[in-house]
């Protein structure tokens, strides 16, 4: 198993080659694929990634989906009921669940805000968009529905730190029991 130092370091020199082959031959996305057990450890690393990234001469731009989510669910004009409704009966799990992925994907909220991302950035050869916290995307939905109806609009560099199992060249499975997927357009390191 490598570490995610050296997946790292491989997935910068893959970007290095996309940049090298013009974004009209594919659309450059990347997920850095790492055992969800590393999810703290990935953390306490993005600092210094970040750092190597600038080194690279990138503009790095961060999207966290765990803060555009967070945004999103407290600036919803539904989100003071389902706080009542989870207080009044909080084992009901999926109740809750469906009510906040609605809210989530509501006017495709979390999908707009990385595609208002991506086109700010469009034609900016110096930028790369950083995509953190994917765990925070249980139970509601996976990155991979996001990707798909993205696809055309990936115009810079995307990376996507990615918890879960790799199992094929392009299946992954999220947080490493979701069923694999294998509806990926990118390129895939570590795992």
């Amino acid at each position: 198993m490598s570490s995610l130092r050296a997946d790292f370091d491989e997935l910068r020199e893959r970007i290095k080659q996309g940049r090298e082959l013009g974004h009209a031959s594919f659309e450059p996305i990347f997920y850095l694929v790492f055992p969800p057990e590393q999810i703290l450890d990935v953390k306490r690393q993005t600092p210094a990634w970040l750092s190597k990234l600038r080194q690279d001469q990138w503009e790095v731009e961060v999207f966290s989906i765990a803060e555009h989510l967070w945004a999103l669910l407290k600036d919803d004009p539904f989100w003071d009921l389902c706080v009542a409704e989870d207080k009044s009966a909080p084992l009901e799990w999926e109740r809750s669940n469906k009510a906040l992925a609605d809210i989530i994907a509501t006017g495709n909220g979390l999908l707009s805000r990385l595609e208002a991302v991506l086109a700010e950035h469009e034609g900016k050869a110096s930028t790369l968009v950083l995509v953190t916290d994917l765990e925070a995307l249980h139970p509601f939905m996976r990155i991979g529905a996001i990707e798909s109806q993205l696809q055309g609009r990936f115009h810079v560099p995307t990376v996507f730190l990615y918890p879960g199992v790799r199992t094929g060249k392009t299946r992954l499975k999220f947080l490493g029991f979701y069923p694999e997927d294998g509806n990926y357009r990118s390129v895939h390191v570590g795992g």
